[in-house]
Order: C-alpha cells, then structure tokens, then sequence
C-alpha cells in the first residue's frame, strides 16, 4: 500500500480498495481525474510537505509558536486600512454577537429561522437605511467587494447595457472582483481618469465615456485614497442624464460627518460594514452591504429582506419574516443571478448593536475622533524630511496618502514593519501617482504618541 494510503481509523476513506471504488463509481480513473477542470500548468506537481502526525500537544505548542510570529495590534502599532480598519469593537458588541441564540443560527436564510434573529436583522437593515439615506437594504452581503460586483451586475440587469464605468482611484482588489462577477454576463468594463492633484474623479473624462450603451457608474465616496468627492453629485446627474444608474461605495464611519450618499442622488449604495463593530480577524469575515434608493429596484437585488408583520393568531402581535430573496439560487436554481448561501449574517447582527449602542451623537463624535486624529497624522508626517503629506489636496476622511520621493514604497512598508508599525500599505503602480507612495489610516484607537511613533519610523523608513 503506498504512504498516501495508508489506513487510519478516523479516515477510512483512505483505503486503497474504497478510493477505486469510488473511481470506479464517479467513472474516474484516478483520482487525479476528477480535478481535470484545473488546467495542468496551475496545480501542485508534488506532494504536501506535511510532517509525520504528532500528539496534541506538540501539535498545539508548535501552532502556538507560529501564531506568535505574527504582527498584530495591539502589540503592534497598526495603521493599514484600505477595506479592513482598525477600530475599537466595545465589549457590549462582542458580548451581544456570541450569545448562542445568534452565533449557532450558521447561515440565517431559511423561512424557520428564529424570530431573534429576523428581528436582528430587521434593525440592521432599519438602522442602514437611515445611515445611508436609502429605501431598502439587504442583510446582507459578503463583503464590499462582492457587494459591488453584484451591483454591477444588477445594473446591467435592470437597465440592459452592457457597459460599466468605474473610477481609477477605486480600489484594485475591488475592481478585480467586480471584473469577475460582471464579464460572464458579457459587460464591458471601462475605467474613468481621476485628477492626479486632488484625488477625486475627472468630471471632463467621465462625461466623454458616458453613452448610451453606459449601465452604470461605480464610484467610491471616500475613495481608496481617503479623499471625499466633493463633485460626487454632478457625477451622478450626468450618468443619470445618460439613463445609467450610480452606484456609490462608502465607508460607514465616513457618514458620521459626510452627507449619506441617498442624499446626493446614489441609486445603489455598497460598503464594507467591517468599522461597525467588527475585529479584523485577518481579513474576515466581513460584512458587504447593499441598498437601493428605489424600492421598485428592491426585486432585482441580491440577497434577502426581513419584513414586519402581525402574527396571524394575534393581530396586536408583531412578528418578522423573510419577505424577498428573489435572486437566491434555492429560490430560483440555475436562474439565480446571486449566490448568497453562506453568508455571514451574524456579522450584520454585529453592526445592528455598534449603530444602536453609539446612537446618533455617540456616531457623530466617533467620526470627529477619527478625522481629527487622521488630519493631526497628516500634519505630522508632512514634518518628515523625504514624505509628502498628504500627496492629495483633496479634503480626506481617515485615510491619506504619503508619497516617497527618493524611497521605495516596499521598502518603507517593510522597514517600518520591522519596528512594529503596520503603517504605509503600498500603493499599486497601476494608480500612476508620479512617485512611490503609501496608503496610512488613523481612527479613533490611535493616540498622540501612537502618531509620534509612527512619525520617527517613518523618519528611520525614508
């Protein structure tokens, strides 16, 4: 018998005898047969580097020294941002989202899910819906990317064009996601210039590319540079003109200063909802949120939506359902235009109690603790010999770029990681900048020593 085969009491599937059998069944030859979809050159040409198996606990001294090695918050000083935030999750939130009642529910879209939950969810998409000025809101996605590669889709959907603008100083992890959720169904997608002085997009460049064959824009309100649109709503009344629909990504935490995109004219609103009360957890899960100004659109998007109703026993009682999940692949099957199935809704449970817990003014003087701080960052780093800050003029909103004249970005971000700051995530070439730069962020967890500290690395980095 050969060593991948050996027997083990806990896999005995492992048998050679039971592996051809289930060749056989399959009508496979071999096993490696079944993975004939993964073209040849991209998969593993020799075995795992697995060691031999160990006792507990070797097994579990030997991960907890790798867990060890990383570097993270609060032992290290982070100020990455770019799609996951370093903010505080207060203790209520945390406490609230691990009751068994919410964090056993798995994946909460079946018609007998729990009241609890549906009423949780109900209050998320409530308390959405008046953060971002929209009519409905779905609870919800998988996260930001996602949630705007299902927007763009949906626009071509409802309006039957074929084409997709997005702006550059979007993020490029997102416009990769969007690219693979919207070029299966035959869009086109089409990049629209930013001002290189002020971050935001090019008026004069999106009015040359919006046609009649235009679905939709995707625009990013703080964009990935931090920097708010001041111009955000011509935009939007010049794709409208053209019979496209705007689609606007937010930052939560940005609301809590900045006007809600429903108020300047957003069809679609996509976000990350990662800031609201959720950790980092090394990149998920997250939280993708989704609403429509228009309810008549609430049909065409992906996801579900809980409604209020009475219980038919009593009248006076209220009782919560799932009203709309029109897209949804055990709805629709192979027609489903989404795939929603594991989604993460805890997470918006964990969202519906940050917002409720902070409430309008404790949001409000959340937001004021990080663009103070993020500014006082700015001010500070422009003091570094060799760093540009900010390297935008626009007005900006917890995130600011710093640019290296005579320093490479790696190389800074690699330096400053040595003495255990997490700060200056470099920036792609493709955002031509004119120099190496790097993207900081500042919240409301940071304070002035953090932001001296980050100051002297920088200094030793450039």
């Amino acid at each position: 018998m050969s060593d991948s085969h050996r027997l083990h009491p806990l896999l005995p599937n492992l048998d050679d005898a039971l592996v051809s059998k289930m060749l056989q069944k399959a009508g496979a030859a071999t096993v490696d047969d079944l993975f004939s979809d993964i073209p040849y050159e991209l998969r593993l040409k020799r075995r795992l580097k697995l060691p031999d198996g160990a006792s507990e606990y070797d097994v579990r001294r030997d991960v907890q020294g790798r867990l060890g090695q990383n570097k993270t918050p609060p032992g290290s000083l982070c100020f990455l941002g770019g799609g996951v935030w370093p903010h505080y999750v207060p203790a209520a939130v945390e406490s609230i989202a691990s009751r068994q009642e919410f964090y056993t529910s798995y994946t909460p879209y079946q018609a007998e899910v729990s009241q609890g939950m549906l009423q949780a969810l109900f209050e998320y998409q409530s308390l959405m819906c008046d953060l971002l000025g929209m009519d409905a809101c779905n609870s919800s996605l998988y996260d930001w990317a996602s949630a705007a590669g299902e927007a763009v889709r949906m626009a071509g959907r409802v309006t039957g064009r074929r084409k997709a603008l997005l702006v550059g100083n979007t993020a490029i992890q997102r416009r990769s996601v969007v690219k693979t959720y919207a070029e299966p169904m035959g869009m086109r997608l089409e990049t629209v210039g930013f001002d290189p002085k002020t971050g935001t997009l090019d008026q004069d460049d999106l009015k040359r590319k919006l046609s009649g064959d235009v679905a939709c824009l995707y625009v990013e309100n703080p964009n990935f540079f931090g920097v708010i649109e001041e111009g955000i709503a011509e935009a939007i009344e010049s794709v409208h003109e053209a019979g496209g629909i705007a689609i606007v990504g937010v930052d939560p935490i940005s609301l809590s200063l900045v006007k809600e995109p429903g108020a300047y004219g957003a069809d679609v609103v996509v976000g990350e909802g990662q800031p609201l009360g959720i950790a980092m957890n090394y990149g998920g899960p997250h939280l993708g949120i989704f609403a429509v100004k228009d309810i008549k659109m609430a049909r065409s998007m992906p996801g579900r939506l809980i409604g209020l109703t009475t219980a038919v026993s009593d009248p006076s009682r209220k009782a919560f359902a799932m009203v709309l999940q029109a897209r949804e692949q055990h709805i629709r099957r192979e027609a489903a235009t989404s795939n929603v199935c594991t989604n993460q809704s805890l997470m918006a449970v964990a969202a519906a109690s940050y917002l409720s817990l902070l409430g309008k003014e404790g949001f409000r003087r959340l937001g004021e603790a990080v663009i103070s701080n993020s500014h006082y960052a700015a001010k500070r780093l422009s003091q570094v010999k060799g760093a540009t800050s900010p390297h935008f003029r626009g007005a900006f909103f917890k995130e600011f770029v710093v640019s290296y004249p005579r320093a490479k970005a790696q190389s800074v971000f690699r330096r400053l990681s040595k003495d255990g700051i997490l700060a200056g995530y470099p920036m792609d070439r493709a955002f031509r900048l004119g120099s190496e730069a790097g993207l900081y962020c500042v919240t409301e967890v940071h304070n002035r020593d953090d932001i001296e500290k980050l100051a002297e690395g920088l200094e030793r980095a450039v």
